[in-house]
């Protein structure tokens, strides 16, 4: 591509969704394939929070080229399998399950109370092998990249925290719950980012433990706009219809545990990010009723400026995909969360999450690239710099925001 003169900074959002994020590898395929052969990374700013900060970081380390970098991300999803992601035998899962209920019957067992459902450690080590993130610095100073995000959730303070690595002249920032503050992105970080509440144990950052970043992260798309994007592309894992399923007519049972549980990671993982979307296209529609010469102008610090957004997501949903696959899980997770209930219908939603086989990952990542290569001249203007025409909905549309540390 021939860049323009002034083309603008673009950033990517991939957000959470566990499993559900080998959808964005798929996109970022087709990304790669649109591009010349030997291009270094497109994205200015890369943000990611739970499975999207995984993601994330290995397009930064790999920054230097950005197909090889897609590549190795591929390459680990398609082969995936639940054990590398926690511990799935039956030995490992059935001591867990003993220490939860000896402390629920016992009322605790002081320091030895369980952390989480699942024990980690797997995914500790695939991380450790595959991402050196001593890179990010090096992809940094060379100007393969500008910043690199990873969110995570403060337990103690409550607060979302966008912890990023970049170029000296980027600032921190402190909004209402949120903050950025800048860091040293390691491995310690991405595990925190991904640890879904009771399902994954927390991680200590400093003097604080944190959790899934997609909790109470309010404004996703905020990190990209302070780190200095100009145009954004979202990446989405919740289906592209958005439409609801109607409301029972007749009383249904009490929900099982997997519903519930599936609830309330669909309100974790997707929720705040379309409401994002949403805020953003309301503040952009009001002032475009505001006569030319007459917008609020305020001071240096926190400026309005336009900033492009483009959202890819599904165009099947994740949760009738998996309910093909759920039977590759092993006997002792089949076990476990047939007692959950997540076997049964309409408790699709738990399973689309934790479904780290490659045979539900190989699906998901030809659906991300088949999504894409649909629109990829939309997509190739859009990361060109080429002025892109405003669409109804949530694609490619001028956001007003405004920025400031």
């Amino acid at each position: 591509m021939d860049d323009p003169p002034n083309k603008p900074k673009i950033g990517l959002i991939m957000s959470g969704g566990g499993a559900r994020a080998a959808y964005q590898v798929g996109v970022l395929k087709a990304v790669a394939a649109l591009l010349p052969v030997g291009m270094p990374n497109p994205f200015a700013i890369i943000c990611g929070a739970s499975a999207g900060a995984i993601n994330s970081a290995a397009l930064a380390i790999y920054a230097r080229n950005f197909q090889q970098a897609v590549h190795r991300l591929e390459r680990v999803w398609a082969r995936f399998h639940v054990h590398e992601v926690f511990r799935a035998d039956a030995g490992g899962l059935f001591v867990n399950w003993v220490r939860w209920l000896t402390a629920l019957l016992l009322a605790g067992m002081g320091r030895n109370n369980p952390a989480a459902l699942l024990d980690r450690a797997p995914l500790r080590q695939l991380l450790q092998r595959y991402l050196p993130c001593d890179r990010i610095q090096q992809s940094i100073d060379a100007g393969y990249l500008d910043a690199l995000s990873i969110a995570a959730s403060g337990y103690t303070s409550g607060q979302s925290v966008s912890f990023f690595q970049g170029a000296s002249q980027q600032m921190s920032w402190k909004r209402a719950t949120r903050v950025g503050v800048a860091t040293n992105i390691t491995i310690d970080h991405l595990m925190a980012s991904s640890a879904i509440p009771f399902v994954f144990e927390a991680v200590k950052l400093q003097r604080e433990y944190f959790g899934d970043g997609s909790m109470r992260q309010m404004a996703p798309t905020s990190p990209a706009i302070h780190l200095g994007a100009d145009r954004i592309l979202v990446i989405g894992v919740r289906p592209e219809t958005g439409s609801q399923p109607p409301r029972p007519v007749e009383p249904r049972e009490y929900p099982s545990l997997a519903q519930i549980g599936g609830h309330v990671l669909t309100s974790i993982f997707l929720d705040a990010l379309e409401a994002d979307l949403e805020r953003l296209n309301r503040i952009n529609e009001t002032l475009r009723l505001i006569p030319s010469g007459q917008s609020p102008n305020p001071d240096r610090r926190g400026h309005l400026r336009v900033v492009g957004s483009m959202l890819i997501s599904p165009s099947r949903d994740p949760c009738e995909i998996a309910e093909h696959f759920k039977h590759d899980f092993p006997r002792s997770v089949q076990f476990l969360l047939r007692g959950l209930g997540a076997f049964d219908h309409g408790s699709g939603d738990l399973i689309s999450y934790l479904l780290f086989e490659q045979s539900y990952c190989r699906e998901l990542i030809a659906l991300g690239y088949n999504d894409t290569m649909r629109r990829s001249e939309e997509m190739l203007a859009f990361l060109s710099g080429s002025p892109v025409s405003g669409e109804s909905g949530l694609d490619v549309t001028p956001q007003v925001i405004r920025r400031g540390p």
